[in-house]
């Protein structure tokens, strides 16, 4: 046996299990694919910037994370809680009433929705804080558009914010996602600061992977079978241990375990650019109110973080949503136009800096969607599974599925 365990893929939920099976003294070995750890939560450095593998943001609130992650040490920069909105060719600032008591009033004046939507989010709200997070996942659930509908907010409100709102995070502008997730989501949004670590998102992903002995993981090790209790290298070389854990996205997974069945994954692009002044100050996420355009939000990350510009630039980020099949030189093009529309003739002065395509950035969550606080076992003959689609699509729900997975394998050795 070359070790006790076997981790395919060295992304949070691979890196949060092997920091389980550290803490228990069981061998181990990660083997990731691509020549870095981290998966999908890794920041490149460009031209002094600080690019992230697509917007991606950071909720304090992730029960997960505050069992595993050190905060002061990722030196978070928070975002003003809610959101400025695009609607009629004006920006509308619609700000959390529970944390920006002053600005409440400006909130109720705003055209997007109506007085009773406005109170209706209080409500929304003090459902998603009551009961504890697993009773929230035992709820009964609905596609999140026709909870909001069946919750009483009006089409405006839905339209105007939630549709991008909770669209950008799901990836789901169709709102086909659980309202089970939604309630969730919100209540994290509602109880803590939606972050950025000073050094990107992939600071998360290197805070986990620091605690690691450097000869535990492999990178460019391409796993390309599993049999039994032996895995196949690209390059031919095998290796066995009396245990192996999967956890790569899902539709890696599903090719290593055929019998599983892994839910289909929803894609998203983000493309960069520098600017050399801001066209909107403050720490603002900027949605698409209008539904029409490319555009679904933005974010000048550098007014949020400061740190992700090297340089006297700003750092924009651009998120958008069902364009997979579109030329990267199309897509700028139409983004541009955009961005000329909402902020006039400076975005001629914007540099393209990178597009960021992820074809599997979140596991679809529709229903029925099982509580991922259930007990579940998920191995077979040796091989466990652990990943953001076996808890939730989130960067809580990959840490939580790693270490639960790593708990499983460890008490599963011991038998």
């Amino acid at each position: 046996m070359n070790s006790d365990v076997l981790i395919i893929g060295a992304g949070l939920a691979g890196l949060s299990c092997a920091s389980t099976l550290e803490s228990s003294g069981i061998s181990y070995l990660v083997l990731e694919a691509s020549d870095m750890t981290g998966g999908r939560v890794r920041t490149d450095h460009v031209n002094g910037f600080l690019l992230d593998r697509g917007f991606q943001v950071f909720s304090t609130a992730y029960p997960e994370a505050q069992r595993q992650l050190d905060y002061s040490a990722l030196k978070l920069h928070h975002f003003s809680p809610g959101a400025v909105i695009r609607f009629g060719g004006k920006w509308h600032r619609m700000l959390d009433p529970f944390r920006h008591p002053f600005s409440a009033l400006e909130g109720l004046l705003t055209p997007i929705g109506t007085f009773s939507d406005k109170c209706l989010v209080a409500k929304f709200r003090h459902r998603a804080l009551s009961g504890t997070i697993p009773e929230v996942f035992s709820r009964q659930e609905t596609s999140t558009l026709r909870y909001l509908q069946d919750f009483g907010f009006s089409a405006s409100m839905i339209e105007r914010f939630f549709r991008p709102f909770l669209g950008g995070v799901f990836l789901d502008r169709e709102l086909k996602t659980s309202s089970r997730m939604a309630e969730f989501i919100f209540r994290m949004f509602a109880s803590g600061d939606t972050s950025l670590p000073s050094e990107g998102m992939g600071a998360i992903s290197q805070q986990l992977c620091s605690r690691l002995p450097p000869e535990k993981i492999r990178t460019q090790a391409r796993v390309t079978s599993i049999h039994k209790t032996t895995v196949i290298l690209e390059s031919g070389e095998s290796l066995t241990a009396h245990g192996i854990v999967v956890a790569t996205e899902g539709p890696v997974t599903g090719e290593l375990i055929p019998s599983l069945n892994p839910p289909p994954y929803g894609h998203a692009t983000t493309l960069y650019f520098s600017a050399p002044e801001t066209p909107f100050k403050g720490p603002y996420l900027l949605l698409n109110g209008e539904g029409v355009g490319p555009i679904n939000n933005l974010c000048v990350l550098s007014q949020v973080a400061p740190t992700y510009s090297k340089n006297s630039q700003q750092l924009l980020s651009v998120s958008v949503l069902n364009r997979l099949g579109q030329s990267e030189s199309d897509l700028e093009s139409e983004v541009r136009r955009q961005l000329k529309d909402w902020f006039g003739t400076q975005e001629k002065d914007w540099q393209h800096l990178h597009t960021s395509t992820i074809t599997a950035a979140q596991p679809k969550q529709i229903v029925p969607f099982s509580n991922p606080y259930s007990f579940q076992p998920n191995f077979q003959n040796g091989t466990f599974v652990c990943g953001d689609f076996c808890a939730t699509g989130t960067i809580d729900g990959a840490l939580y599925s790693g270490r639960r997975a790593g708990k499983e394998i460890c008490d599963w050795l011991e038998r």
